[in-house]
């Protein structure tokens, strides 16, 4: 089965954690908005009547006759066909809680920039995000990553969060390492000496055939200024 992922073709995003989970399974696919007509193509299934079960919004992915939206809801679908999440119940549960968690981080981390709304620009809104940010780095990023470096410690030589297989919860904490290295080198810096589980996980993880392969490939999007994870210098703070 050929997949087609939608997504803003501009952007990693949250596209990126599904990115990241195809690539590792060798999925075949294609990046339907990074084509010609792609965006005609996004705009028409998200219209409430084109489909059944028509997504929010991106990402969402068709496979076959299904079209699936929401990026944990993805990932699941995915780590279940791809041997991206363990066979039992117990521990798909934990690693969609896993990555469940790890949603609710990015939506902090995009909200450090655009603390008041979305459809206003980063300028409308410096002063709220300031303090956002400096509430972010010095409160709720060391509580998000220590959480996952407390798995990765209980899970002793495991290695990895589910257990002793990587899991697409893995390729997404990877992601989540990238984005706040790229939007927080600074505080990033002072916090990775408590984090030394995790770093290690990102670095299995970037090493990887297939995804070392990717992310050296134009697949892979640049970090930019339109993105979840941005780099603001004055909001950098420690």
């Amino acid at each position: 089965m050929r997949y087609e992922l939608y997504y803003w073709p501009q952007i990693q995003g949250r596209g990126e954690f599904v990115r990241l989970a195809l690539e590792e399974a060798g999925a075949d696919y294609v990046d339907v908005a990074r084509g010609k007509g792609g965006m005609a193509k996004l705009e028409k299934l998200m219209r409430r009547k084109s489909s059944e079960h028509p997504p929010f919004a991106p990402p969402f992915l068709k496979a076959g006759s299904l079209l699936i939206g929401q990026t944990a809801n993805i990932l699941s679908f995915l780590g279940a066909r791809h041997g991206l999440v363990p066979k039992s119940e117990a521990s798909r549960l934990w690693v969609s809680q896993l990555q469940l968690t790890m949603a609710d981080l990015v939506v902090e981390a995009h909200d450090t920039h655009h603390p008041i709304a979305a459809s206003l620009y980063y300028e409308n809104q410096k002063a709220e995000a300031a303090r956002a940010a400096s509430c972010f780095i010095k409160e709720r990023m060391p509580k998000f990553l220590g959480y996952f470096e407390d798995v990765l410690t209980a899970n002793g030589k495991a290695g990895f969060l589910g257990g002793r297989a990587l899991s697409y919860a893995d390729l997404s904490l990877f992601q989540v390492v990238e984005g706040l290295r790229y939007a927080f080198p600074r505080a990033m810096k002072g916090l990775e000496k408590k984090l030394p589980r995790t770093l290690a996980l990102h670095d299995r993880v970037a090493a990887r055939p297939k995804i070392a392969a990717y992310l050296s490939s134009s697949r892979r999007i640049p970090f930019n200024q339109h993105g979840i994870f941005r780099h603001y210098a004055e909001l950098d703070v420690s």
